[in-house]
This record gives structure tokens, sequence and C-alpha cells, in this order.
């Protein structure tokens, strides 16, 4: 039985997808926002956008895990928590430097 996403849930995919090629033209254009943070703080930093980014590009296609902890960190709420967080640390480190 294949679940069907409400219009609402596939305009927050969108959103999300959109959010998700900007942060990472963004990241291509100033890769410096990332790269001069020390070790400690970068690796963390990269771990959160590669769970961030993923799960909005993967989320459009419906390539998801079906159920287990891997569904719930991809879909919503956790992946759009990562990824507004990793915008705004983004942001914030845009700002600051």
């Amino acid at each position: 039985m294949e679940r069907k996403e409400s219009r609402y849930g596939l305009e927050m995919a969108l959103l999300a997808l959109l959010l998700a090629a900007g942060l990472a033209v963004w990241l291509l254009l100033r890769p410096e926002l990332i790269t001069g943070l020390p070790l400690a703080v970068r690796l963390p930093l990269i771990l959160l956008g590669i769970w961030a980014l993923g799960a909005a590009f993967l989320r459009p296609y419906g390539v998801l895990p079906s159920h287990g902890w891997q569904h719930r960190m991809l879909t919503p709420p956790w992946s759009l928590l990562a990824l507004g967080l990793f915008a705004l640390l983004l942001m914030g480190l845009a700002l600051s430097g």
C-alpha cells in the first residue's frame, strides 16, 4: 500500500529542496565559511550538512527507508529541523565573519 503525501507535504518537500539547493550553491561559492573553522567544529557541521542536504534532496524522489531510525531521521520533523539548523548556522557564520 502506497502512502500518498498531502499537498502541504509536497510543498514542504519542494521548499526544503529549494533551500538545500541554495545552501549547496552558497557553499560552492563561499567554502571558507566551513573551511576556516577549527576541525572540532568543522566536522560536526559537515555531518549536519550531509544529513540536512541529503534528506532534503532525497525526500522529493521518494528514495527513503520505509521504517526504522533511518526513516525517522530522513523525514519531517527531524530532517526539516536539521536543515533549518544548518541554514541558521551558515547564516550566523557568514554574518560573524
